[in-house]
């Protein structure tokens, strides 16, 4: 009998319009009257997904948990506590902005609540619809004012994947600095600390809640997911997940993240 379902959110829970599906919605709730967790697993930081989970029932909801920042921090959904934080340090993501700002690329620095835009393009606040007011936009390049704040992560934004890999290989060559690299949504490379991924943020709370790595589901779509998905006693990707997420699956959806496939896998694994 599994006990905890974690899913990524975009391209994944989410439909194209960044909602949750009524079907979706619904095998939850049967989900969890069984007793399965669902644990949100996401890339983005906790306090933009608080109407994610008041569509789930699981706001402020206590023994209910949520896992943003790409591992980089677990909140019980309970006045958002903040049961573990891995974050990266001032100069690196200075020194990572720095890099930035010499790309084509949007720069996202994430603080535990905020996040600072800097080159935020129309595609982008497109992208993000709903999300775009919980963003900050910054007009020049300076980040000194975020000094003293705890960071959790940096990411740059293009859709051009191939370009992204080229900032990668170059970063990995001219900055000394351990990180974990990865992409999401098609349109996003993302840096965290190192050592901090979805995989071993699940793991981790798993063992805090005393459940095996055999009884987990592990959901999602693209890079950034990979290592939940190799995590979990049974890894799944919905039908529109990358080829390089596919190769890792124990199972591939039929539906994809429009066509409610958290359900899919509820019905077939739960239900």
């Amino acid at each position: 009998m599994y006990k905890l379902i974690a899913s990524d959110l975009d391209e994944t829970l989410l439909d194209d319009h960044k909602l949750v599906s009524i079907k979706n919605i619904n095998a939850i709730s049967k989900a969890r009257e069984l007793g399965v967790k669902f644990v949100p697993t996401t890339g983005r930081g906790f306090a933009t997904i608080q109407n994610i989970l008041k569509a789930l029932e699981l706001f402020d909801a206590a023994g209910e948990y949520s896992i943003s920042f790409n591992g980089g921090m677990i909140t019980e959904n309970k006045h958002n506590k903040v049961i573990d934080f891995c974050g990266l340090p001032f100069e690196t993501i200075h020194t990572l902005f720095q890099f930035g700002i010499k790309s084509d690329v949007g720069i996202q620095i994430y603080t535990k609540t905020d996040v600072y835009v800097y080159r935020f393009s129309h595609d982008e606040k497109e992208y993000l619809k709903n999300l775009a007011d919980g963003c900050i936009e910054l007009n020049k390049p300076d980040i000194s004012f975020l000094k003293e704040e705890p960071l959790v992560k940096i990411l740059f934004q293009n859709t051009d994947i191939p370009y992204l890999q080229s900032i990668e290989a170059e970063i990995s060559k001219s900055i000394e600095i351990p990180l974990s690299i990865t992409y999401s949504s098609n349109r996003y490379l993302e840096f965290n600390q190192v050592g901090v991924d979805k995989g071993a943020a699940i793991l981790k709370l798993a063992s805090l809640l005393n459940i095996d790595r055999q009884e987990i589901i592990g959901i999602g779509d693209n890079y950034n997911d990979i290592s939940l998905i190799t995590a979990s006693g049974l890894g799944i990707c919905v039908d529109n997940a990358t080829a390089a997420a596919k190769e890792h699956a124990d199972y591939i959806c039929q539906a994809t993240h429009n066509e409610s496939a958290i359900a899919e896998v509820i019905e077939k694994y739960i239900l």
